[in-house]
Protein backbone atom coordinates (compact mmCIF):
# COMPACT_ATOMS: atom_id res chain seq x y z
CA UNK A 1 0.00 0.00 0.00
CA UNK A 2 0.92 3.52 -0.86
CA UNK A 3 3.64 4.27 2.25
CA UNK A 4 1.76 6.84 4.70
CA UNK A 5 4.82 8.82 6.68
CA UNK A 6 4.32 10.44 9.57
CA UNK A 7 2.78 14.37 9.83
CA UNK A 8 5.98 16.43 11.03
CA UNK A 9 4.81 18.82 13.67
CA UNK A 10 6.00 22.09 13.33
CA UNK A 11 8.08 24.13 15.64
CA UNK A 12 6.37 26.66 18.22
CA UNK A 13 8.26 29.51 16.60
CA UNK A 14 7.77 28.03 13.01
CA UNK A 15 3.88 28.76 13.73
CA UNK A 16 3.70 31.94 15.35
CA UNK A 17 6.62 33.48 13.12
CA UNK A 18 5.27 36.44 11.24
CA UNK A 19 4.95 36.28 7.97
CA UNK A 20 8.12 37.80 5.66
CA UNK A 21 5.22 39.69 3.58
CA UNK A 22 2.16 40.54 2.97
CA UNK A 23 -0.20 37.40 1.95
CA UNK A 24 -1.30 37.49 -1.40
CA UNK A 25 -5.18 39.31 -2.01
CA UNK A 26 -5.66 36.29 -4.31
CA UNK A 27 -4.85 33.23 -2.13
CA UNK A 28 -8.30 34.18 -0.18
CA UNK A 29 -11.03 32.22 -2.48
CA UNK A 30 -13.56 34.59 -0.94
CA UNK A 31 -12.12 37.59 -2.08
CA UNK A 32 -14.27 39.49 -4.86
CA UNK A 33 -11.64 40.09 -6.70
CA UNK A 34 -10.51 36.41 -6.90
CA UNK A 35 -14.05 35.04 -7.43
CA UNK A 36 -13.93 37.84 -10.83
CA UNK A 37 -10.56 36.48 -11.85
CA UNK A 38 -11.69 32.86 -11.46
CA UNK A 39 -14.78 32.55 -13.06
CA UNK A 40 -13.19 34.62 -16.14
CA UNK A 41 -10.17 31.83 -15.65
CA UNK A 42 -12.68 28.75 -15.55
CA UNK A 43 -14.89 30.29 -18.85
CA UNK A 44 -11.62 30.43 -21.25
CA UNK A 45 -10.26 26.94 -20.02
CA UNK A 46 -13.91 25.35 -20.60
CA UNK A 47 -13.65 26.85 -23.97
CA UNK A 48 -10.31 25.93 -24.90
CA UNK A 49 -10.70 22.30 -23.62
CA UNK A 50 -13.71 21.84 -25.87
CA UNK A 51 -11.66 21.04 -28.59
CA UNK A 52 -10.76 17.89 -26.18
CA UNK A 53 -14.19 16.93 -27.64
CA UNK A 54 -13.99 17.11 -31.12
CA UNK A 55 -11.01 15.36 -31.02
CA UNK A 56 -12.17 12.61 -29.19
CA UNK A 57 -14.74 11.84 -31.52
CA UNK A 58 -12.18 11.52 -34.41
CA UNK A 59 -9.88 9.98 -32.15
CA UNK A 60 -12.84 6.95 -31.68
CA UNK A 61 -14.01 7.33 -35.30
CA UNK A 62 -11.10 6.86 -36.59
CA UNK A 63 -10.16 3.60 -33.93
CA UNK A 64 -13.62 2.32 -34.84
CA UNK A 65 -15.20 3.23 -38.22
CA UNK A 66 -13.59 -0.60 -39.05
CA UNK A 67 -17.06 -1.83 -37.74
CA UNK A 68 -19.33 0.09 -40.08
CA UNK A 69 -16.85 -0.63 -43.37
CA UNK A 70 -17.00 -4.58 -41.95
CA UNK A 71 -20.96 -4.62 -43.42
CA UNK A 72 -20.21 -2.64 -46.34
CA UNK A 73 -17.27 -4.57 -48.31
CA UNK A 74 -14.27 -4.90 -45.97
CA UNK A 75 -13.84 -8.19 -45.13
CA UNK A 76 -14.62 -9.32 -48.37
CA UNK A 77 -12.61 -6.75 -50.58
CA UNK A 78 -9.86 -7.83 -47.97
CA UNK A 79 -10.24 -11.66 -47.67
CA UNK A 80 -10.75 -11.25 -44.18
CA UNK A 81 -12.13 -14.52 -41.83
CA UNK A 82 -13.45 -14.23 -38.36
CA UNK A 83 -10.79 -14.40 -36.98
CA UNK A 84 -8.65 -12.65 -38.70
CA UNK A 85 -10.91 -9.26 -38.66
CA UNK A 86 -10.79 -9.68 -34.75
CA UNK A 87 -6.82 -9.27 -34.80
CA UNK A 88 -7.32 -6.55 -37.24
CA UNK A 89 -9.79 -4.89 -34.09
CA UNK A 90 -7.24 -6.24 -31.30
CA UNK A 91 -4.40 -5.47 -32.97
CA UNK A 92 -4.66 -2.27 -32.08
CA UNK A 93 -4.80 -2.30 -28.50
CA UNK A 94 -1.23 -3.62 -28.59
CA UNK A 95 0.23 -0.45 -29.58
CA UNK A 96 -2.25 1.44 -27.62
CA UNK A 97 -1.18 -0.09 -24.73
CA UNK A 98 2.51 0.37 -25.26
CA UNK A 99 2.74 3.77 -25.60
CA UNK A 100 0.64 5.48 -22.92
CA UNK A 101 3.01 5.17 -20.19
CA UNK A 102 5.94 6.56 -21.96
CA UNK A 103 4.03 9.30 -23.74
CA UNK A 104 2.40 10.32 -20.80
CA UNK A 105 6.02 10.75 -18.80
CA UNK A 106 6.89 12.78 -21.49
CA UNK A 107 3.69 15.14 -21.61
CA UNK A 108 4.36 16.00 -17.97
CA UNK A 109 7.77 17.08 -18.70
CA UNK A 110 7.59 18.75 -22.02
CA UNK A 111 6.10 23.11 -21.45
CA UNK A 112 4.02 22.37 -24.66
CA UNK A 113 2.11 19.39 -24.58
CA UNK A 114 -0.29 21.24 -26.61
CA UNK A 115 2.07 20.80 -29.30
CA UNK A 116 2.64 17.09 -28.94
CA UNK A 117 -1.08 16.09 -29.01
CA UNK A 118 -1.29 17.93 -32.50
CA UNK A 119 1.39 16.90 -33.75
CA UNK A 120 0.39 13.06 -32.42
CA UNK A 121 -3.45 14.09 -33.72
CA UNK A 122 -1.82 14.98 -37.37
CA UNK A 123 0.04 11.83 -37.59
CA UNK A 124 -2.77 9.25 -36.82
CA UNK A 125 -5.13 11.37 -39.35
CA UNK A 126 -2.45 10.62 -41.94
CA UNK A 127 -2.32 7.13 -40.74
CA UNK A 128 -6.52 6.40 -40.54
CA UNK A 129 -6.69 7.89 -44.18
CA UNK A 130 -4.02 4.80 -45.25
CA UNK A 131 -6.65 2.80 -44.15
CA UNK A 132 -8.33 3.42 -47.25
CA UNK A 133 -5.66 2.13 -49.60
CA UNK A 134 -4.97 -1.59 -47.83
CA UNK A 135 -5.84 -4.62 -50.00
CA UNK A 136 -4.33 -7.27 -47.83
CA UNK A 137 -4.91 -8.63 -44.11
CA UNK A 138 -1.12 -8.09 -43.20
CA UNK A 139 -1.30 -4.39 -44.57
CA UNK A 140 -4.34 -3.68 -42.75
CA UNK A 141 -2.68 -5.57 -39.07
CA UNK A 142 0.18 -2.74 -40.13
CA UNK A 143 -1.80 0.08 -40.23
CA UNK A 144 -3.83 -0.86 -37.14
CA UNK A 145 -1.01 -1.69 -34.93
CA UNK A 146 0.51 1.52 -35.81
CA UNK A 147 -2.63 3.89 -35.60
CA UNK A 148 -3.26 2.14 -32.05
CA UNK A 149 0.76 3.75 -30.93
CA UNK A 150 0.13 7.10 -32.20
CA UNK A 151 -3.48 7.44 -30.78
CA UNK A 152 -1.96 6.45 -27.38
CA UNK A 153 -1.08 10.08 -26.62
CA UNK A 154 -4.56 11.58 -26.28
CA UNK A 155 -6.35 10.07 -23.94
CA UNK A 156 -4.20 10.08 -20.83
CA UNK A 157 -2.68 13.08 -22.00
CA UNK A 158 -6.19 14.89 -22.06
CA UNK A 159 -7.10 13.50 -19.40
CA UNK A 160 -3.53 14.42 -17.51
CA UNK A 161 -3.50 17.86 -18.98
CA UNK A 162 -7.25 18.30 -17.42
CA UNK A 163 -6.32 17.46 -13.86
CA UNK A 164 -3.45 20.13 -14.02
CA UNK A 165 -6.04 22.22 -14.56
CA UNK A 166 -9.32 21.67 -12.72
CA UNK A 167 -9.66 20.93 -9.12
CA UNK A 168 -11.18 17.87 -8.10
CA UNK A 169 -14.67 19.55 -7.72
CA UNK A 170 -15.10 20.05 -10.99
CA UNK A 171 -13.05 17.10 -12.87
CA UNK A 172 -15.56 14.66 -13.02
CA UNK A 173 -17.96 17.34 -15.15
CA UNK A 174 -15.04 18.35 -17.12
CA UNK A 175 -13.94 14.75 -17.96
CA UNK A 176 -17.76 13.44 -18.71
CA UNK A 177 -17.49 16.38 -21.13
CA UNK A 178 -14.90 15.01 -23.08
CA UNK A 179 -15.55 11.28 -22.90
CA UNK A 180 -18.79 12.97 -24.39
CA UNK A 181 -16.92 12.81 -27.53
CA UNK A 182 -16.87 9.03 -27.14
CA UNK A 183 -20.20 8.77 -26.47
CA UNK A 184 -21.72 11.50 -29.28
CA UNK A 185 -18.79 9.89 -31.78
CA UNK A 186 -20.85 6.51 -31.18
CA UNK A 187 -24.02 8.07 -31.51
CA UNK A 188 -23.22 9.76 -34.84
CA UNK A 189 -20.59 6.94 -36.49
CA UNK A 190 -23.57 5.45 -37.72
CA UNK A 191 -25.40 7.99 -39.01
CA UNK A 192 -21.81 9.31 -40.86
CA UNK A 193 -21.13 5.58 -41.79
CA UNK A 194 -24.69 5.14 -43.08
CA UNK A 195 -24.38 8.48 -45.24
CA UNK A 196 -20.91 7.84 -46.48
CA UNK A 197 -21.48 4.08 -47.07
CA UNK A 198 -25.00 4.36 -48.58
CA UNK A 199 -23.81 7.57 -50.90
CA UNK A 200 -20.10 7.33 -51.73
CA UNK A 201 -20.02 3.45 -53.27
CA UNK A 202 -18.44 3.48 -56.74
CA UNK A 203 -17.33 6.78 -56.59
CA UNK A 204 -13.94 7.43 -58.68
CA UNK A 205 -14.33 3.48 -58.99
CA UNK A 206 -13.61 2.97 -55.03
CA UNK A 207 -15.69 0.80 -52.26
CA UNK A 208 -17.55 3.04 -50.14
CA UNK A 209 -15.77 1.66 -47.01
CA UNK A 210 -12.74 2.92 -48.59
CA UNK A 211 -14.03 6.72 -49.08
CA UNK A 212 -15.13 6.29 -45.04
CA UNK A 213 -11.29 6.17 -44.06
CA UNK A 214 -10.12 8.91 -46.62
CA UNK A 215 -13.08 11.66 -45.15
CA UNK A 216 -12.76 10.69 -41.75
CA UNK A 217 -8.93 10.57 -41.67
CA UNK A 218 -8.56 14.50 -43.10
CA UNK A 219 -11.21 15.94 -40.91
CA UNK A 220 -8.83 14.58 -38.06
CA UNK A 221 -5.74 16.20 -39.87
CA UNK A 222 -7.31 19.74 -40.46
CA UNK A 223 -8.56 19.16 -36.75
CA UNK A 224 -4.68 18.73 -35.64
CA UNK A 225 -3.90 22.30 -36.91
CA UNK A 226 -6.26 24.06 -34.48
CA UNK A 227 -5.44 22.00 -32.11
CA UNK A 228 -1.63 23.83 -31.91
CA UNK A 229 -3.31 27.37 -31.45
CA UNK A 230 -6.01 26.46 -29.24
CA UNK A 231 -5.05 23.67 -26.71
CA UNK A 232 -3.96 24.63 -23.45
CA UNK A 233 -0.56 24.26 -22.04
CA UNK A 234 0.51 24.51 -18.37
CA UNK A 235 -1.30 26.78 -15.81
CA UNK A 236 1.99 28.79 -15.77
CA UNK A 237 2.70 29.46 -19.39
CA UNK A 238 -0.12 29.41 -21.85
CA UNK A 239 -1.03 32.10 -23.83
CA UNK A 240 -4.14 33.69 -23.98
CA UNK A 241 -4.35 34.09 -20.41
CA UNK A 242 -3.45 37.24 -18.35
CA UNK A 243 -0.81 37.29 -15.55
CA UNK A 244 -4.00 36.86 -12.83
CA UNK A 245 -5.70 34.43 -14.48
CA UNK A 246 -2.34 31.51 -14.59
CA UNK A 247 -1.67 32.73 -10.43
CA UNK A 248 -5.07 31.67 -10.11
CA UNK A 249 -4.92 28.50 -11.86
CA UNK A 250 -2.02 27.58 -9.64
CA UNK A 251 -3.19 28.36 -6.22
CA UNK A 252 -6.96 26.85 -7.05
CA UNK A 253 -4.55 23.54 -7.35
CA UNK A 254 -2.40 24.46 -4.64
CA UNK A 255 -5.89 24.96 -2.43
CA UNK A 256 -7.37 21.84 -3.36
CA UNK A 257 -5.16 19.50 -2.14
CA UNK A 258 -2.34 21.38 0.02
CA UNK A 259 0.70 21.61 -2.13
CA UNK A 260 1.84 22.96 -5.76
CA UNK A 261 1.00 20.80 -8.51
CA UNK A 262 4.60 20.13 -9.64
CA UNK A 263 7.37 18.01 -9.54
CA UNK A 264 10.52 18.37 -7.40
CA UNK A 265 13.46 19.41 -9.25
CA UNK A 266 15.56 16.35 -8.11
CA UNK A 267 13.04 13.98 -9.35
CA UNK A 268 14.21 11.83 -11.96
CA UNK A 269 12.49 11.28 -15.64
CA UNK A 270 11.09 7.38 -14.35
CA UNK A 271 10.79 8.49 -10.41
CA UNK A 272 7.16 8.49 -11.41
CA UNK A 273 7.13 5.44 -12.67
CA UNK A 274 8.74 4.33 -9.35
CA UNK A 275 6.29 5.94 -6.94
CA UNK A 276 3.17 4.60 -8.85
CA UNK A 277 4.53 0.50 -9.36
CA UNK A 278 4.77 0.32 -5.56
CA UNK A 279 1.46 1.97 -4.71
CA UNK A 280 -1.16 -0.75 -4.09
CA UNK A 281 -4.01 1.20 -5.20
CA UNK A 282 -2.74 1.46 -8.96
CA UNK A 283 -3.32 -2.45 -9.26
CA UNK A 284 -6.71 -2.33 -7.60
CA UNK A 285 -8.22 0.23 -10.11
CA UNK A 286 -6.26 -1.80 -13.19
CA UNK A 287 -8.22 -4.88 -12.66
CA UNK A 288 -11.55 -3.20 -11.54
CA UNK A 289 -11.20 -0.68 -15.13
CA UNK A 290 -10.35 -3.60 -17.23
CA UNK A 291 -13.30 -5.71 -15.68
CA UNK A 292 -14.89 -3.03 -16.67
CA UNK A 293 -14.03 -2.24 -20.20
CA UNK A 294 -15.05 -6.04 -20.68
CA UNK A 295 -18.14 -5.47 -19.70
CA UNK A 296 -18.67 -2.16 -22.05
CA UNK A 297 -16.62 -4.01 -25.15
CA UNK A 298 -20.43 -4.35 -26.64
CA UNK A 299 -19.46 -0.56 -27.87
CA UNK A 300 -17.35 -1.77 -30.72
CA UNK A 301 -20.04 -3.93 -32.02
CA UNK A 302 -23.33 -1.88 -30.94
CA UNK A 303 -24.48 -1.84 -34.82
CA UNK A 304 -24.06 -5.73 -34.98
CA UNK A 305 -26.20 -6.16 -31.54
CA UNK A 306 -28.73 -3.85 -33.12
CA UNK A 307 -29.14 -5.93 -36.15
CA UNK A 308 -30.38 -8.46 -33.49
CA UNK A 309 -33.72 -6.36 -33.97
CA UNK A 310 -34.39 -7.56 -37.46
CA UNK A 311 -33.93 -4.15 -39.48
CA UNK A 312 -32.03 -4.34 -42.45
CA UNK A 313 -28.85 -1.98 -42.65
CA UNK A 314 -29.12 1.67 -42.97
CA UNK A 315 -31.73 1.69 -40.23
CA UNK A 316 -30.10 -0.07 -38.00
CA UNK A 317 -27.10 2.06 -38.50
CA UNK A 318 -29.45 5.02 -37.66
CA UNK A 319 -31.03 3.18 -34.77
CA UNK A 320 -27.94 2.71 -33.05
CA UNK A 321 -27.50 6.45 -32.44
CA UNK A 322 -30.19 7.21 -29.86
CA UNK A 323 -29.32 4.91 -27.05
CA UNK A 324 -25.76 6.77 -26.86
CA UNK A 325 -27.59 10.38 -27.19
CA UNK A 326 -29.28 8.91 -24.12
CA UNK A 327 -26.17 7.91 -22.45
CA UNK A 328 -24.77 11.53 -23.25
CA UNK A 329 -27.42 13.50 -20.76
CA UNK A 330 -27.25 10.55 -18.21
CA UNK A 331 -23.17 10.58 -18.31
CA UNK A 332 -23.46 14.74 -17.41
CA UNK A 333 -26.36 14.47 -14.73
CA UNK A 334 -24.50 11.58 -13.18
CA UNK A 335 -20.86 13.78 -13.62
CA UNK A 336 -22.66 16.61 -12.46
CA UNK A 337 -23.92 15.49 -9.35
CA UNK A 338 -21.01 13.56 -8.96
CA UNK A 339 -18.90 16.73 -8.27
CA UNK A 340 -21.99 18.51 -6.19
CA UNK A 341 -21.64 15.64 -3.78
CA UNK A 342 -17.91 15.17 -3.86
CA UNK A 343 -18.80 10.85 -4.27
CA UNK A 344 -17.58 8.52 -6.79
CA UNK A 345 -18.38 4.81 -5.60
CA UNK A 346 -22.09 5.06 -6.40
CA UNK A 347 -21.69 7.55 -8.89
CA UNK A 348 -19.44 4.43 -10.65
CA UNK A 349 -21.75 1.62 -9.27
CA UNK A 350 -25.48 2.68 -9.86
CA UNK A 351 -25.00 2.85 -13.95
CA UNK A 352 -23.35 -0.41 -14.18
CA UNK A 353 -26.31 -1.83 -12.02
CA UNK A 354 -27.75 -0.55 -15.26
CA UNK A 355 -26.14 -1.84 -17.51
CA UNK A 356 -26.44 -5.14 -15.92
CA UNK A 357 -30.53 -5.04 -16.33
CA UNK A 358 -29.83 -4.06 -19.98
CA UNK A 359 -27.75 -7.12 -20.55
CA UNK A 360 -30.23 -9.54 -18.59
CA UNK A 361 -33.27 -8.44 -20.52
CA UNK A 362 -31.05 -9.10 -23.46
CA UNK A 363 -30.23 -12.67 -22.42
CA UNK A 364 -33.57 -13.61 -21.06
CA UNK A 365 -35.91 -12.11 -24.27
CA UNK A 366 -36.06 -11.94 -28.28
CA UNK A 367 -39.10 -9.33 -28.01
CA UNK A 368 -38.02 -6.53 -29.92
CA UNK A 369 -38.97 -3.42 -27.93
CA UNK A 370 -37.32 -5.23 -24.81
CA UNK A 371 -34.43 -5.38 -26.42
CA UNK A 372 -33.80 -2.14 -27.64
CA UNK A 373 -34.78 -0.60 -24.01
CA UNK A 374 -31.73 -2.74 -23.14
CA UNK A 375 -29.82 -1.37 -25.21
CA UNK A 376 -29.84 2.08 -24.03
CA UNK A 377 -29.80 0.70 -20.67
CA UNK A 378 -26.06 -0.56 -21.68
CA UNK A 379 -25.08 2.49 -23.33
CA UNK A 380 -25.93 4.59 -20.03
CA UNK A 381 -23.70 2.33 -17.87
CA UNK A 382 -20.45 4.61 -19.53
CA UNK A 383 -21.54 7.10 -17.16
CA UNK A 384 -19.94 5.16 -14.22
CA UNK A 385 -17.22 4.86 -16.44
CA UNK A 386 -16.58 8.53 -16.85
CA UNK A 387 -16.53 8.74 -12.84
CA UNK A 388 -13.85 6.32 -12.40
CA UNK A 389 -11.20 8.17 -14.61
CA UNK A 390 -12.02 11.41 -12.30
CA UNK A 391 -11.44 8.77 -9.04
CA UNK A 392 -7.95 7.97 -10.65
CA UNK A 393 -6.83 11.70 -10.92
CA UNK A 394 -8.10 12.46 -7.47
CA UNK A 395 -6.49 9.17 -5.65
CA UNK A 396 -2.84 9.81 -6.87
CA UNK A 397 -3.04 13.87 -6.55
CA UNK A 398 0.29 14.93 -6.03
CA UNK A 399 3.28 14.52 -7.28
CA UNK A 400 2.17 15.32 -10.56
CA UNK A 401 4.49 12.55 -12.15
CA UNK A 402 3.26 9.81 -10.41
CA UNK A 403 -0.47 10.80 -11.10
CA UNK A 404 0.95 10.81 -15.18
CA UNK A 405 1.96 7.61 -14.84
CA UNK A 406 -1.20 6.17 -12.70
CA UNK A 407 -3.62 7.76 -15.39
CA UNK A 408 -1.70 5.74 -18.07
CA UNK A 409 -0.90 2.37 -16.63
CA UNK A 410 -4.43 1.72 -15.14
CA UNK A 411 -5.72 3.37 -18.50
CA UNK A 412 -3.26 1.10 -21.11
CA UNK A 413 -3.87 -2.31 -18.62
CA UNK A 414 -7.56 -1.70 -19.13
CA UNK A 415 -6.77 -2.03 -23.13
CA UNK A 416 -6.92 -5.59 -22.04
CA UNK A 417 -10.15 -5.60 -21.74
CA UNK A 418 -10.56 -4.73 -25.49
CA UNK A 419 -8.47 -6.95 -26.43
CA UNK A 420 -10.64 -9.75 -24.53
CA UNK A 421 -13.73 -8.24 -25.52
CA UNK A 422 -13.35 -8.45 -29.40
CA UNK A 423 -13.15 -11.96 -29.37
CA UNK A 424 -15.68 -12.17 -26.31
CA UNK A 425 -18.12 -10.69 -29.10
CA UNK A 426 -17.80 -13.61 -31.54
CA UNK A 427 -19.67 -15.30 -29.44
CA UNK A 428 -22.94 -14.49 -31.74
CA UNK A 429 -25.41 -17.25 -31.50
CA UNK A 430 -28.80 -17.30 -29.42
CA UNK A 431 -28.80 -13.49 -30.03
CA UNK A 432 -24.99 -13.08 -28.34
CA UNK A 433 -26.51 -14.95 -25.20
CA UNK A 434 -23.09 -16.38 -23.92
CA UNK A 435 -20.98 -13.06 -24.94
CA UNK A 436 -23.83 -11.31 -22.19
CA UNK A 437 -23.36 -14.00 -19.81
CA UNK A 438 -19.59 -12.93 -19.81
CA UNK A 439 -19.98 -9.18 -19.63
CA UNK A 440 -21.99 -9.70 -16.68
CA UNK A 441 -20.03 -11.46 -14.89
CA UNK A 442 -17.41 -8.38 -15.87
CA UNK A 443 -19.75 -6.15 -14.31
CA UNK A 444 -19.62 -7.91 -11.49
CA UNK A 445 -16.43 -8.32 -11.19
CA UNK A 446 -15.83 -4.85 -11.57
CA UNK A 447 -18.40 -3.84 -8.38
CA UNK A 448 -16.20 -5.66 -6.07
CA UNK A 449 -13.09 -4.53 -6.97
CA UNK A 450 -14.57 -0.81 -7.00
CA UNK A 451 -16.03 -1.54 -3.07
CA UNK A 452 -12.52 -3.26 -2.38
CA UNK A 453 -10.79 0.50 -3.65
CA UNK A 454 -13.18 2.61 -1.44
CA UNK A 455 -12.47 0.55 1.56
CA UNK A 456 -8.71 0.87 1.09
CA UNK A 457 -9.87 5.08 0.78
CA UNK A 458 -11.53 5.17 3.70
CA UNK A 459 -8.95 3.40 5.77
CA UNK A 460 -6.21 5.50 4.20
CA UNK A 461 -8.71 8.51 5.27
CA UNK A 462 -8.75 7.45 8.92
CA UNK A 463 -5.24 7.55 9.05
CA UNK A 464 -5.24 11.25 7.32
CA UNK A 465 -7.76 12.06 10.74
CA UNK A 466 -5.09 10.75 12.98
CA UNK A 467 -2.11 12.99 11.62
CA UNK A 468 -0.49 11.58 9.13
CA UNK A 469 0.54 12.49 5.61
CA UNK A 470 -0.62 11.15 2.14
CA UNK A 471 2.42 11.56 0.80
CA UNK A 472 6.28 13.63 1.20
CA UNK A 473 6.27 16.64 0.31
CA UNK A 474 10.17 18.14 -1.67
CA UNK A 475 11.32 21.05 -0.06
CA UNK A 476 11.68 22.93 -3.29
CA UNK A 477 7.43 22.08 -3.92
CA UNK A 478 6.54 23.33 -0.59
CA UNK A 479 8.37 26.45 -1.66
CA UNK A 480 6.58 27.17 -5.07
CA UNK A 481 3.64 26.76 -2.80
CA UNK A 482 5.26 29.58 0.00
CA UNK A 483 5.23 31.87 -2.74
CA UNK A 484 2.16 31.53 -4.34
CA UNK A 485 0.76 32.62 -1.42
CA UNK A 486 3.24 34.64 0.01
CA UNK A 487 3.76 32.97 2.75
CA UNK A 488 7.13 32.68 4.83
CA UNK A 489 8.73 28.87 4.67
CA UNK A 490 7.50 27.11 7.44
CA UNK A 491 4.22 28.69 7.94
CA UNK A 492 1.46 26.81 9.02
CA UNK A 493 -1.36 27.69 5.75
CA UNK A 494 -0.10 25.24 3.89
CA UNK A 495 -0.15 22.70 6.43
CA UNK A 496 -3.31 23.65 7.37
CA UNK A 497 -4.67 23.06 3.73
CA UNK A 498 -2.60 19.64 3.87
CA UNK A 499 -4.19 18.43 6.83
CA UNK A 500 -7.66 19.57 5.79
CA UNK A 501 -6.81 16.65 2.07
CA UNK A 502 -8.51 13.82 2.18
CA UNK A 503 -9.10 10.63 -0.70
CA UNK A 504 -13.01 11.19 -2.31
CA UNK A 505 -14.52 8.24 -1.91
Amino acid sequence: MEEIKPHRTESHESVIKPAAGPVNPLSNPKDERRIAIEKKLVRKLDARCSLFVLIYIMNYLDRNNIASAKGKGLTRDLNLNATQYSTCLSILYVGYILMQIPSNLVINRISRPSWYIAIAILIWGAISTCSGVVTSFGGMVAIRFTLGFVEAAFLPGALLILSKWYTRRELTLRNAILFGGNLISNAFAALIAAGVLSNMEGVLGHAAWRWMFWIEGAITMLIAIFAFFLLPDLPHNTKGFSEEELEVAQLRLLEDVGEADQDSADQGVFDGFFMAIKDVKIYVMCFALTAYVVGLSFNAFFPSLTGTLGFSYIPTLLMSSPPWVFATIVSMVNAWHADRTQEKFWHIVVPMLGGLVGFIICMATNQTAARYVALFLQASSYAGFIVFYSWISSSFPRPPAKRAVAIALINAFSQFGNIAGSYVWKLDSNGYRKAYGIVTAMFGVAIVLCYIFRSILVNLNKKLEAGEQAWETRADVADKGNKLEHVEAGGDEALDMKRGFRYLI
